[in-house]
């Protein structure tokens, strides 16, 4: 199945400026893609990276440049693919590139979803949309507000049956400065195994960086020396 990983190069994890500068943001959210692209490949599947820009570094997959907004960026590659007049794909992955928890197990149960429905949908906490499958020519993505809801009632709309995935690994996207305590969390359960779940090279660069986690308050967060 080919799976199409959007990701941003022009203002990557800006929520993240308060812990990170922009050149360890950069850093950090490749790191973030190429646990992802792992994963997806460990689950059987075929990236193909789409960005706002050139990516500066060699990646095991093909990369399209698109610097439309997601929406349309990549509302277009499902349709250059699944659309009416000359499909080239029957199933089509979107998974997003900051999934550092996404393990090839999680991964896999979504695509079998994606096979079994006409659209299969992660839903990332607070409501959005982190990774689907589609599989119906009409459906198309709308990922401003609660994506998640838009993406339910535009599969209605079309007449699409929908499999909804609830898995803590691919809704936990990594935004905020909270998130890095639950990538670091998993890394120390996961051991340091490059498998893209949580114990791959974004949590590895985290702890290089200077990253540990702080429960001196009795609360799970993260320090930095």
């Amino acid at each position: 199945m080919e799976v199409i990983v959007p990701f941003s190069t022009d203002r990557p994890k800006s929520r993240l400026s308060g812990v990170l500068s922009r050149d360890e943001r950069n850093r950090f959210a490749r790191e973030m893609l190429d646990d992802v692209l792992d994963a997806v490949v460990a689950a059987g599947g075929e990236p193909q990276v789409l960005a706002t820009d050139a990516v500066d570094a060699d990646l095991p997959c093909p990369v399209t440049v698109d610097d439309r907004p997601l929406t349309d960026a990549v509302n277009a590659a499902l349709d250059a693919r699944l659309g009416e007049s000359e499909p080239v794909a029957d199933r089509v992955a979107v998974v997003m590139a900051d999934l550092a928890l996404a393990t090839p197990e999680a991964l896999r149960e979504l695509f079998a979803a994606g096979r079994e429905a006409d659209v299969a949908i992660a839903p990332g906490r607070g409501g959005g949309t982190n990774a689907f499958v589609a599989g119906h020519p009409e459906f198309e993505t709308d990922y401003h507000g609660a994506s998640y809801l838009d993406h339910r009632r535009i599969a209605d709309e079309v007449g699409a049956s929908v499999e909804v995935v609830d898995s803590h690994r691919l809704a936990t996207d990594i935004d905020e400065p909270t998130d890095l305590a639950e990538l670091l969390i998993h890394a120390e359960a996961d051991g340091d195994g490059n498998d893209g779940g949580g114990g791959g090279k974004a949590p590895r660069w985290l702890r290089d960086a200077g990253f540990a986690l702080d429960t001196t308050d009795g609360r799970v967060g993260i320090e930095r020396e």
